[in-house]
């Protein structure tokens, strides 16, 4: 495999390899969470590097759009704690999120989305999305709401199939090491899939605010920096 080329995040386009330390051969180092966070990237190359990433998709109509709370401002909620996101996956497959307690740690939580990366990524282009994740309340059962195992899901509103909550793979954590030194940013990743029909393995990463409202309800508030404007998506958890 051609060793990946490295480019600045402002200046991302369509095709390129955005490897952002390490090869996808050397072995997994990440820690285990920790409660330091980590340091704010800067704004712009963060916005310009999203816009390029969701240029480089075909245009999608957007489903449609639910009405904006009152729990949101500019972006997120207040008072909730810091945790960082990651949309990874092939264009054509399915899209993974995973939620670390820092860039650098083992992720606490990873879910496989039944939506496309490619699909996703275009309507978070198009403006806010909303994924609301439900399962049955078992009172029988006493696990963590992040510890169920799959779920009903919505985008926009719309039913869209279901989440399944897994271990992190050695994939999964090529990528989080991959990306340990990027605290939010957008682009394409090394693969050894070369040529692969499911197209180019893709990341989105940013932090988000987690504000849990019982121990039936979590909500995580992707978080543009300094209350900049930008895509926004909003992830519910509820057992019902």
């Amino acid at each position: 495999m051609p060793s990946p080329k490295t480019l600045p995040m402002g200046r991302l386009q369509p095709g390129n390899v955005v490897a952002p330390s390490l090869l996808p051969a050397a072995p997994v180092l990440l820690p285990q969470s920790s409660h330091k966070k980590g340091q704010w990237k800067s704004t712009k190359l963060f916005r310009r590097a999203v816009k390029s990433v969701f240029r480089s998709f075909p245009v999608i109509n957007p489903p449609c759009k639910m009405p904006v709370g009152n729990r949101m401002h500019e972006g997120h909620i207040h008072g909730g704690k810091q945790m960082t996101g990651t949309l990874f996956g092939y264009r054509k497959a399915r899209v993974n999120l995973a939620i670390q307690e820092t860039p650098r740690s083992v992720p606490l939580l990873v879910l496989e989305l039944s939506i496309h990366t490619g699909k996703l990524l275009q309507d978070m282009g198009s403006g806010l999305v909303r994924i609301a994740l439900e399962c049955e309340k078992n009172p029988s059962e006493k696990l963590k709401l992040i510890d169920e195992p799959i779920w009903t899901m919505y985008c926009n509103g719309r039913k869209a199939g279901y989440a399944v909550k897994r271990g992190p793979t050695e994939d999964d954590l090529k990528v989080m090491q991959n990306l340990h030194a990027v605290s939010m940013g957008a682009g394409v990743l090394p693969s050894q899939k070369v040529d692969s029909p499911e197209g180019e393995l893709t990341y989105m990463r940013a932090f988000f605010e987690r504000a849990i409202g019982s121990k039936d309800s979590e909500t995580y508030y992707m978080m543009n920096p300094n209350g900049t404007s930008g895509p926004e998506l909003s992830i519910f958890f509820v057992r019902v």
